[in-house]
């Protein structure tokens, strides 16, 4: 396995960098290099069928986010006038003109894989998804009959004529563009045609693996819709409105919760920033959309296939195991089940040591669950305290809130309703907490609460003791299956006493801003992430050594002080799974940093600090990617990890990463990401389900199934 600590062959630094080139890489154009990566991953005709559908939707959806957020926020800051210019020195006009024919490349081949490969393979493993003409009679006379029962009756015409103005038109909602000719008085019309969201994406056949896009059979019937009218011209298209949250600092002062709901409603009429029409749709249609939603053709991608892919995640949720990756169940750690495989007394093994949890290759269920159920069940517990990003609506970890609140205990819940597009599932799930008595807090002014902790309070003997979770992921059951995520179960009193009072500060009017064990921001994260850079940089008796993986590196001031430990020769290796700004291996700024990305089967989503020599590095771990809005906007906590055998667990990690080079990328000084070459087949994902295994069997004997 290669060392982390040797700079490793493979990767030359770039030869030059290039007159002009700015000091940073813009964070807009990175991510569409990382969403990029994700696509490629559909194009990979190795990779299952239906794991290529997903990563189709997964690309799709991903990109209906960017323009919501990060597209709208660049159309305000233009609409605003506001000459600022982002790190790289591009103002946000050129950051729209430089996304835009990079986005129009992305469709393109979102649209040739699916048209050209995903849906032939699928039709070869006879999962077809059928076009209305292609249907035999017995097929049209199923799909009318489900027309007429289903969807006729929750379609809304709607005219556009001097009598009737142009309509709403909400965002992400699929449409049909109708052109239509009054034979008595030669009048052409327009109408639109909501595909209304509780419809099915794709309309399934009876033998279950024959599928019709739902857009297509209302097109069928605009006769039954438009009766006595001629149908000159039908066309698909969508629309994406600005949907981020803004909430003015007296909103929140006043009720958050009311402030939140507000801005959802809000959110349905942000402006229009982006207009999918398919190929065939004629310019004089085009063009009336583009007036009356007040965009330009810029704004406008056309579409060749079917637009929102997002709709292909129904198809792969069908039961087709030959299609999919081997199914993976975590395993639980031998520490927290007896010989019987029953559930250990959690709060017994974390008085005796610490516990690192690695989802999914560690059951999330058989953990960090089962803390939470046994802390709502157990007499002796007298509090629990959670922070909640983001969970699933039938959370466990929801349901055991509740019932230790209904037994008697004090049970606080951080639920951060800004969450974003999780805002209105937040709302809902904190009402039924607080219905149950939990007490309910819905953040801080200005800041969102991003951090993953739990403090369970317990009364043993004379004393109180505390018991802890810090984590990289959000309490959710459902994403800990495919979302890699670190997590320290652990009993020590520094964290206990540092969560206790993180928990005041969350909860009532502390202000603590020093803490014994965890790292917390915005109190003092950032100094504390740059103090362990410069202790690297600075220590005149070895060579530093800085090992990062995370999700995003983003932050100037990071990256800058990791452009100076390069320049005093400490070794830099980054495992970043999306946006880096960090421009690697330049000479004279950063020829000692190098940078990945993992990007497969699960979403690489861990945070791991590690600082120094090997036997000597210091380990952080925690919910802080280096962004300014993580740093700077957001609380979040990370914690030390000293355990020599947990630090070795991180190693692990570390090295996995490191030597993958069947899911890695890497970053050149220009700004260009390229495949690692395949030499040993190191796939991080298998290897770490690998390494699961092996240690449940140490553990267990060899009988472990």
């Amino acid at each position: 396995m290669t060392d982390l600590d040797q700079a490793p062959a493979d990767l030359e630094p770039a030869e030059s960098d290039a007159p002009g080139r700015p000091r940073y890489i813009n964070r807009e154009l990175s991510w569409l290099d990382f969403n990029e990566r994700v696509l490629t991953l559909a194009e990979d005709p190795d990779t299952p069928t239906l794991e290529r559908a997903k990563f189709l939707a997964i690309f799709s959806n991903n990109l209906d986010e960017f323009f919501q957020v990060r597209v709208a926020g660049l159309h305000d800051k233009q609409a605003a006038g506001l000459g600022s210019t982002s790190p790289d020195g591009l103002t946000p006009a050129e950051q729209l003109r430089a996304i835009r024919p990079r986005v129009n490349a992305l469709i393109a081949r979102q649209a040739h894989v699916f048209l050209n490969e995903i849906a032939p393979a699928l039709a070869d493993a006879g999962i077809v998804l059928s076009d209305w003409e292609s249907l035999d009679a017995d097929d049209r006379e199923y799909l009318v009959d489900v027309f007429h029962r289903r969807i006729f009756p929750v379609l809304t015409p709607l005219a556009v004529d001097p009598g009737h103005p142009f309509p709403y038109i909400s965002n992400l909602s699929l449409n049909l563009a109708v052109s239509v000719h009054d034979p008595s008085t030669g009048a052409r019309r327009f109408a639109r045609l909501k595909v209304p969201p509780l419809l099915p994406r794709f309309v399934v056949m009876p033998d279950g693996e024959r599928f019709v896009a739902v857009e297509q059979l209302i097109a069928a019937h605009l006769d039954t819709l438009f009766p006595g009218m001629e149908i000159e011209e039908h066309d698909t298209f969508r629309v994406t409105r600005n949907a981020d949250v803004t909430l003015e600092d007296d909103e929140e002062a006043d009720d958050l919760l009311a402030a939140v709901e507000l801005e959802l409603r809000r959110r349905r009429f942000g402006r229009a920033v982006r207009l999918e029409v398919s190929t065939t749709m004629s310019e004089e249609t085009r063009e009336l959309l583009l007036r009356e939603l007040e965009l330009s053709a810029d704004d406008v991608y056309v579409v060749d296939g079917p637009l929102e892919l997002n709709g292909l995640m129904a198809v792969y949720d069908l039961d087709r195991p030959d299609l999919k990756d081997p199914p993976w169940v975590g395993v639980t750690q031998p520490r927290l089940v007896d010989d019987d495989g029953d559930a250990n007394d959690i709060f017994a093994v974390l008085r005796e040591r610490e516990v690192l949890v690695h989802h999914p290759y560690d059951s999330f269920s058989t953990s960090v669950v089962t803390f939470i159920e046994q802390a709502s069940k157990d007499a002796q517990v007298l509090a629990i305290k959670q922070t909640l990003y983001r969970t699933s609506g039938d959370s466990p970890i929801i349901k055991a809130l509740i019932r230790a609140a209904e037994t008697g205990k004090q049970v606080a819940a951080l639920v951060e309703l800004k969450a974003r597009f999780d805002e209105q599932a937040n709302i809902a799930w904190a009402r039924a907490l607080e219905e149950a008595g939990v007490h309910v807090v819905y953040g801080l002014v200005g800041l969102k609460t991003h951090t993953k902790t739990a403090l369970v309070v317990r009364e043993e003997g004379d004393s109180i003791r505390h018991y802890c979770h810090v984590g990289t992921g959000n309490y959710n059951p459902r994403t800990a299956r495919t979302y890699e995520d670190i997590g320290l179960l652990s009993a020590d009193p520094e964290l206990g006493a540092d969560l206790a009072e993180l928990f005041n500060y969350l909860t009532g009017y502390s202000r603590q801003t020093k803490y014994r064990r965890l790292l917390v921001a915005p109190a003092g994260l950032r100094q504390s992430i740059l103090d362990l850079i410069a202790a690297e940089r600075d220590d005149p008796d070895r060579a530093g050594r800085i090992v990062m993986k995370m999700n995003s590196l983003v932050d100037t001031t990071i990256i800058d002080a990791l452009y100076d430990a390069s320049q005093a020769g400490v070794q830099i290796d980054l495992i970043v799974r999306g946006i880096c700004c960090l421009r690697p291996g330049v000479p004279g700024l950063s020829e000692n940093i190098r940078v990945r990305s993992i990007v497969g089967r699960f979403l690489e989503h861990s945070r791991i600090l590690a600082f120094g020599e090997r036997r000597e590095r210091h380990y952080v771990i925690g919910s802080a990617d280096l962004m300014p809005r993580n740093l700077d906007r957001r609380v979040e906590a990370m914690t030390p990890i000293f355990d020599p055998e947990l630090q070795d667990r991180l190693q692990e990690i570390l090295d996995v990463s490191r030597d993958d080079d069947t899911l890695a990328w890497t970053l050149a000084g220009d700004g260009r990401w390229s495949k690692v070459a395949t030499e040993n087949g190191v796939n991080t994902h298998l290897r770490l389900q690998e390494l699961a295994f092996e240690r449940a069997r140490r553990r267990r004997g060899p009988d472990l199934g």
